[in-house]
């Protein structure tokens, strides 16, 4: 059984900093695509940042430059340093996993259940 468990989040103000970490159980993450996601209250969940099992990151336009994805495949967890941090940036972050395919990265299927960032200005 897959399991993620996020932690890390809490609450800070505008122009620091968070490092969430995401503990996976029953995934290898050598071979696994990883996410993170975000959501705020009445807003759509949008992508943040994306490792495939290569180490290729991917981010978000509105974290580009102050967060960083990364994971360390011997403990299984992965990590979001997030910087220069915004009132904007309030919301409940997720990790999500997939198994790399031969379709690379498909729709990300196993998810946590949420660590709170809150950042106030």
């Amino acid at each position: 059984q897959v399991q993620l468990v996020e932690s890390g989040g809490g609450s800070v103000q505008a122009g620091g900093s968070l490092r969430l970490s995401c503990a996976a159980s029953g995934i290898t993450y050598s071979a696994y695509c990883m996410g993170w996601f975000r959501q705020a209250p009445g807003k759509e969940r949008e992508g943040v940042a994306h490792m495939n099992p290569f180490g290729r990151t991917t981010y978000g336009d509105s974290v580009k430059g102050r967060f960083a994805i990364s994971k360390d495949n011997a403990k299984n967890t992965l990590y979001l340093q997030m910087n220069s941090l915004k009132p904007e940036d309030t919301a409940m972050y997720y990790c999500a996993a997939v198994s790399w395919g031969l379709g690379g990265c498909g729709q990300y299927k196993h998810w946590g259940q949420g660590t709170q960032v809150t950042v106030s200005s």
